[in-house]
């Protein structure tokens, strides 16, 4: 799976309902190429926002944005012939992308998800391996909570990931397992 094509999958919410997605980025991945980058803000179903201490998002940005319904066609389209979401934290986007698919009475993607937490425990022996720790050891730049910059960071961890189990094999070691 890890050598498929992916999208990487970032979301930020406003509060502490997975309903609550404010802001969505993915970041496509054909072969070892990023191919495509989409971030849009998502207009919540509630006003209440209590996490905009981490994203800076609040609902005066969002108010005129989208819902995640009327941005689906879109994001569908980016997940058209791909093998796998990554994600880090995977659980949490998960969650947020299938309540966010509900409300709006979408089936959600049938699409295996990569956590990229997991593939830095299991490529690098990384602990801790919050996405800040991850990217500084991969020197990859991160402004964090950014859901861009998140899925970016998430899709480049995959292609790091990659290269690693490459030479990995190219030495005769065994890969680590990727899901």
């Amino acid at each position: 799976m890890l050598h498929a094509d992916f999208v990487a999958i970032d979301f930020e919410t406003a509060d502490y309902e997975p309903d609550s997605a404010c802001a969505v980025a993915l970041v496509r991945v054909e072969g070892s190429r990023i191919v495509k980058r989409t971030h849009h803000l998502i207009r919540p179903p509630r006003r209440e926002f209590i996490f905009t201490y981490l994203h800076g998002i609040t609902w005066e940005m969002v108010a005129d944005q989208p819902t995640f319904g009327e941005l689906w066609p879109e994001l569908a389209a980016m997940l058209a012939q791909v093998r796998f979401l990554s994600a880090h934290n995977a659980p949490f986007d998960r969650s947020v992308l299938r309540a966010c698919c509900t409300a709006f009475g979408i089936k959600p993607p049938r699409l295996p998800f990569l956590c990229t937490v997991e593939l830095a425990r299991k490529t690098w022996n990384l602990y801790p391996t919050k996405l800040p720790h991850v990217c500084a050891h991969l020197n990859i730049p991160l402004e964090h909570h950014n859901a861009a910059s998140d899925a970016e960071a998430c899709a480049r961890i995959v292609l790091e990931a990659r290269r690693a189990a490459a030479r990995g094999a190219a030495r005769g070691e065994r890969a680590p397992r990727s899901g």
